[in-house]
């Protein structure tokens, strides 16, 4: 199926905000937020379109557009430990977005930004400037003392604890996440057993409904035919007594000017 209008639009801003993310912006750059706000709209809109891509498509589309978005949160923060932080969690595209790319560009831009904010942490702790230049060589040209030996030690040591640190709080999520797993797979196990019980319950109690209402019905009849046979022996007894009591009259009736 040939691809809409809306859809065409959106690929090609995606494809314009993924090469806005792979240079170099400024600070105060902010149409990239714009226009990852337009791919937000355009793709909302995609989903309620009547002749919409195939649901891959557009989970795809989702991905790189939260891609963008949590890359602009990311560049937010201010400390450089936190961006590489956010930045690990972020989850690039999967499949090229245009037949020209071998490899997304969303995955390009996301080693782009690690490498860049693992090198910011590492300028910050073993101190050098915006350049990359280590301060010790510009304290030497100007004459200032630098950092002694051991204070270059210290500080990759403490690049190190901020790495392991980092490593470990990844590792406690991921056991968090195993455990939530589990309690979710173990409550889903117990609601199962505790539905089937319910369904077992529930299948008995209609079964024994059946069975009451076939016996109701049943009794319902046997009532029924009596009460009928009682009706006719009263209906015989009372006309036996309307006879008898109509002969008697006229006996009576008969009688009584005789005796007169």
């Amino acid at each position: 199926m040939a691809a809409s209008r809306l859809e065409l639009n959106l690929v090609r801003l995606l494809c314009r905000c993924e090469t806005m993310a792979a240079e170099k912006r400024d600070p105060d750059e902010w149409r990239l937020e714009k226009y990852v706000g337009a791919l937000e709209d355009m793709l909302q809109a995609l989903k309620t379109q009547a002749s919409k891509p195939a649901s891959e498509v557009i989970n795809e589309y989702s991905r790189k557009v939260d891609f963008l978005k949590g890359m602009l949160q990311a560049e937010k923060l201010t400390s450089s430990s936190e961006k590489a932080l956010a930045n690990q969690f972020l989850a690039p595209g999967r499949v090229p977005t245009t037949a020209k790319e071998r490899v997304p560009a969303t995955k390009t831009v996301h080693l782009q930004s690690r490498a860049r904010y693992t090198s910011e942490m590492r300028s910050e702790l073993l101190g050098t400037d915006s350049a990359g230049e280590p301060e010790l060589d510009v304290r030497k040209r100007t004459g200032v003392a630098g950092p002694r030996p051991g204070d270059e030690k210290q500080s990759a040591a403490e690049l190190d604890l901020v790495l392991q640190r980092h490593q470990n709080l990844q590792e406690k999520l991921a056991e968090e996440m195993l455990g939530l797993a589990r309690s979710l797979k173990t409550n889903t196990l117990a609601a199962q057993s505790v539905i089937k019980k319910d369904n077992q319950t529930l299948s008995h109690s209609l079964k024994m409904a059946d069975q009451n209402l076939e016996k109701l019905k049943t009794e319902s009849e046997r009532l029924e035919q009596h009460t009928q046979k009682s009706v006719n022996w009263l209906l015989w007894a009372m006309l036996v007594i309307v006879c008898f009591i109509f002969i008697s009259m006229v006996l009576f009736i008969r009688i009584m000017p005789k005796l007169k």
